[in-house]
């Protein structure tokens, strides 16, 4: 019987992230996948600002930069017409070192994870699929099949199922994925194009009888469509092809389309699990949460998942966090999953939804009011931090704690752009996965020694302008996690406070 620390049933994006996450934190893992070979179809497509920062402190944001594309406006249609556009170059400025979205198709995505997984001196297990498991006492067993169709058996400490929508870990830890699914059937394809669309934004046509998308990807005239199945091919439910689609939308718009790549029909699905742990068992990404793609939130939500547990995985396997740690996984990913799946089914509703009501809505009040919206500055703001996920915050959660100017316990740490060209912004020292002190102003003596004594990192920034409008207070001490949220802050950057907390939840730390 082979033994490992974590199991990870599925390597999707989820899985081959928190693969390299707990690979760089020094856990022994293994991940399996049925799948012989790795996806060649794009599937999910956008990467926020939040993904690409986290993807920072491993170095992989700059390889998706190189390969993926930079998304900077949108355009609505209606009847043929471009009622509204919005630019989203700079719609970021100022909160994010990434202040845009990247298109950064699915299949180069897993690769590009699978080649630093491979660097770390770990490989998938292709073709080896989970057929049962069992918890015990201090671990779990499970049966594997693998390609050859030969049994084994593995122990682990934790089983991690990032195993999709049938998953196989969430049956097996009994827990319930209730929701829905929408009627219509919907159609992606990898196009070139060509026409006003090819234009490398993204294109929305909101018409009476049809909803199409046009999503822009790197190289010549490549996009991505998305729309709907003409209702009276939805009866076949089998082998549809190009020609089932509804072509209205497309013809309006003027979309040429001169290849088709990859094409592909899906019923949008709205779930969210019951649970996302149990004893040594837990399930991240479409395992635990689905939704529709409004927004292209569904693979950063899995991404961050992956990263909110695998620092805490490795916590507690290196014997630096009581096993409790793990209890805050759950509560920090559920909340955000069902806020997520809410507004995105409302959105979908609008975007794709019959009757009289809901196409007036989209061809008259829709534009008018994203003309009208996009125009002010608050409101672009607070739409990118939204889509971002970098408003994403866990201030419900009792593990975090403390406020000190406008940022509390559970926030992400505010981003604060170096003082001049060539010198480091405060994201900078994340790149150590570990817990650390952030002051901006001066620390105490007092505060310098205990962190020493403890052996956590202290980084003291200067107090500047742009801490200032960051959020951030003068000299108040900010205990950053090893995914860059803040667990407590305190505006008098006491070291009191700083070992209370220390001490109330039995931290170590790896410096």
């Amino acid at each position: 019987m082979k033994s490992t620390d974590v199991l990870i049933v599925g390597a999707g994006p989820t899985g081959l992230v928190l693969a390299l996450w707990l690979s760089r934190l020094g856990v022994g893992i293994r991940i399996i996948d049925p799948v012989m070979e790795p996806g060649t179809t794009s599937r999910a497509l956008a990467v926020q600002a939040r993904t690409l920062e986290l993807y920072r402190q491993v170095g992989l944001a700059d390889d998706v930069l190189q390969r993926g594309l930079r998304f900077t406006g949108v355009n609505l249609w209606a009847r043929g017409t471009r009622l509204a556009g919005a630019d989203l170059s700079d719609i970021g400025q100022g909160v994010s070192p990434f202040p845009f979205i990247t298109m950064f198709p699915q299949d180069q995505h897993e690769r590009l994870l699978a080649e630093h997984l491979r660097r770390a001196g770990v490989e998938v297990e292709r073709g080896t699929r989970l057929e049962s498991f069992e918890q015990q006492a201090h671990g779990v067993v499970a049966k594997l099949v693998g390609p050859d169709g030969g049994a084994s058996e593995c122990s682990a400490a934790y089983i991690a199922g990032c195993d999709g929508g049938h998953s196989k870990v969430r049956e097996g830890l009994g827990i319930g994925f209730p929701g829905g699914t929408y009627d219509r059937v919907f159609y992606v394809a990898d196009v070139e194009l060509s026409g006003p669309t090819s234009n490398k934004e993204l294109h929305i046509a909101l018409d009476e009888a049809d909803f199409l998308a046009v999503f822009p990807m790197k190289g010549d005239g490549a996009a991505r469509l998305v729309g709907a199945v003409k209702e009276e091919s939805e009866a076949k439910r089998r082998n549809l092809t190009w020609n089932d689609v509804s072509h209205e939308a497309v013809d309006r718009m003027k979309v040429k389309v001169e290849r088709l790549h990859w094409f592909s029909t899906y019923r949008v699905h709205h779930r969210v699990a019951e649970r996302f742990h149990s004893g040594r068992g837990f399930i991240l990404g479409d395992a635990a949460h689905v939704h529709s793609p409004v927004g292209g939130q569904g693979m950063n939500t899995g991404i961050g998942d992956a990263i909110n547990l695998s620092w805490k995985l490795a916590a507690v396997l290196q014997h630096r966090a009581e096993a409790q740690l793990l209890e805050s996984y759950e509560p920090e990913r559920i909340a955000f999953a069902r806020r997520l799946v809410a507004t995105t089914d409302r959105a979908f509703t609008v975007a794709s939804g019959e009757g009289a009501y809901a196409r007036a809505m989209r061809i008259h009040a829709v534009p008018l009011l994203v003309s009208r919206l996009m125009a002010r500055a608050s409101v672009r703001r607070f739409l990118f931090r939204t889509v971002s996920q970098t408003a994403l915050t866990y201030r419900q959660v009792h593990f975090n704690e403390g406020k000190a100017g406008g940022v509390r316990g559970g926030d992400r740490l505010p981003w604060v752009a170096a003082e001049s060209a060539g010198g480091e912004d405060n994201f900078a020292p994340l790149a150590s996965l570990d817990w650390q002190v952030h002051i901006y102003g001066g620390a105490s003596a007092e505060l310098t020694a205990a962190c020493s004594q403890r052996g956590l990192a202290l980084h003291v920034f200067p107090w500047t302008s742009k801490a200032r409008e960051a959020g951030l207070a003068l000299d108040a001490m900010y205990l950053v996690r090893p995914d860059g949220y803040v667990g407590m802050a305190d505006p008098a950057g006491s070291a009191d406070t700083l070992e209370a907390y220390i001490e109330k939840r039995e931290l170590r730390f790896r410096s």
